[in-house]
């Protein structure tokens, strides 16, 4: 037979398309050419194949080859497609047994040697071959690095090897002894560690705020001078998160896949990620020729730290406006278009002048008024607007430090009540607070008497709009879960309010 057939998978964002990589040889000249839409990458795959078939003991056929990746209409990227094209020109040339093939799919990159070598986006596509649906569930054949990533789909049937040779082996009908063994994921193992609260003194406030945004999924600001710790509360902020669902866990984990950094020991673990001022606009959102993830997906279902967050360009931060509120991005290209989650939580701290002594005891800061205006629009209105808490973090004196200080409480304490905080808001409307739409907010922020005639007064006197409205009632519901209340009373409405401190008034 000089055809063979088998399926492998593509990446468009979140996506893993179907592949059929059909290799033919027919009389004629020598050549080898790959069709359908191919990129550098995938072109390059010749002279990969052709190497290492020679290096495994394998003939490389003197004819007319042709590999064709349908569909034609379906760009290709990377070198996932090296394995099945070279399992297809042995099948197609008699090297190999074929009658198997149509059971399973193919991923990997050769090396020269005929090694495997890890892919990108593996959990994604096993997770896309799962849920297809397609006649009898396949089989995943797929290097032996991406075994532990890709098992995490459950009842995926994965066969993860080390080179060439070993897959041929494996469809040798008289070799069964050498077959793949199937791959069980291992994940109770890896135990999440984060950095104590406890190794913060002072900042009480603070650490309330924090808090409150843990509990209901809020969106946080923090202003201070130099060494106030803004850095140290962002940093222990995910240990008092609630605990990731196995749907969470997956979501971030195919997000993490799809950039090649995915491990298996942080699996459960929230991401936590601190760009450097200096990153642009697709950097944070994601992006490029071939759309891939950016930063607020690299966060999805964790934390995003944005350090000294007057120090980005204000075009770069208005671009997180969007997916703050859809929890989604959209990435749009001439030839692509991919659709990346972005549910993250905001943690952002600058200093409250430029030289970052505004207030402070010492009386160091020279900054005009015009200076500190300027610094601080370098925030826009609506940015700040989807900012649930707005905190001042103040000086710690130095009373507060030294050994005699006393240690603060602690990441397991405070994730305690969290988690407790958290389970009301599942049983109640079955997702936190932050993510609730204005019916829902009808619904379950209803306020008693003296909470809204206090909440009406302060709309009125700082000119809030109605998106700020709804924030403090979802902080207020937030306040009021922690405390175990059913019902949102004047003393939460009035937290509440305090966090929604005008940035402008420090």
């Amino acid at each position: 037979m000089s055809l063979a057939v088998l399926k492998s998978r593509a990446l468009a964002g979140m996506e893993a398309p179907e592949v059929s990589v059909e290799v033919h040889l027919a009389n004629g000249l020598p050549s080898f050419t790959i069709v359908g839409l191919p990129d550098t990458e995938v072109k390059e795959s010749r002279d990969r194949v052709r190497a290492a078939l020679q290096n495994c003991g394998f003939d490389m056929p003197a004819r007319r080859i042709t590999a064709n990746l349908a569909p034609a209409d379906l760009p290709k990227e990377s070198g996932r497609f090296d394995l099945p094209i070279a399992l297809g020109i042995l099948a197609a040339s008699g090297q190999l047994p074929g009658d198997q093939l149509h059971h399973y799919e193919f991923a990997g990159e050769l090396s020269l040697s005929g090694q495997l070598r890890p892919i990108r986006g593996a959990l994604a596509m096993t997770f896309a071959m799962q849920r297809s649906g397609a006649g009898a569930p396949r089989a995943f054949i797929l290097p032996q690095a991406n075994a532990d990533e890709a098992a995490l789909v459950r009842d995926a049937c994965i066969y993860p090897a080390h080179s060439l040779l070993e897959v041929c082996a494996h469809f040798a009908a008289h070799a069964s002894h050498t077959a793949l063994q199937r791959h069980e994921p291992m994940l109770a193992a890896h135990a999440l560690a984060y950095p104590d609260f406890a190794d913060v003194q002072g900042q009480q406030q603070a650490r309330r705020a924090l808090e409150v945004a843990a509990a209901g999924g809020h969106n946080v600001l923090m202003v201070g001078p130099p060494g106030a710790g803004k850095t140290m509360l962002a940093s222990r902020f995910p240990g008092v998160l609630p605990p990731m669902s196995d749907e969470e866990a997956l979501e971030s984990a195919a997000v993490h896949s799809l950039g090649g950094h995915f491990k298996v020991e942080h699996w459960k673990r929230r991401p936590y990620r601190a760009p450097h001022q200096t990153a642009s606009g697709v950097a944070l959102v994601g992006g490029g020729n071939v759309p891939r993830p950016g930063e607020i997906s690299l966060a999805h279902c964790g934390v995003l730290f944005l350090d000294e967050i007057a120090e980005f360009q204000r075009r770069v931060l208005d671009v997180l406006r969007q997916p703050m509120e859809s929890g989604v991005i959209s990435i749009s290209r001439a030839a692509r278009q991919a659709e990346f989650p972005a549910r993250f939580q905001l943690i952002a701290a600058m200093n409250p002048c430029p030289c970052g002594y505004l207030g402070h005891a010492s009386g160091r800061c020279r900054c005009t008024p015009d200076a500190v205006l300027r610094y601080h629009s370098r925030l826009s209105g609506p940015l700040l607007d989807r900012i649930d808490l707005q905190i001042e973090v103040a000086a710690i004196p130095p009373a507060a430090l030294g050994r005699h200080a006393g240690a603060g409480e602690s990441t397991q304490a405070i994730a305690r009540r969290v988690a407790a905080a958290f389970a009301l808001q599942l049983a109640r409307q079955g997702k936190a607070n932050q993510r609730l739409n204005s019916t829902e907010i009808e619904q379950h922020c209803r306020l008693e008497a003296h909470g809204e005639q206090l909440l009406q007064g302060a709309m009125a006197r700082l000119h809030w709009s109605a998106r700020t409205y709804h924030r403090v009632l979802r902080v207020a519901r937030s306040i009021a879960d922690l405390a175990g209340s059913p019902g949102i009373t004047q003393p939460h409405v009035a937290e509440a309010i305090q966090y929604r401190r005008v940035l402008r008034e420090i």
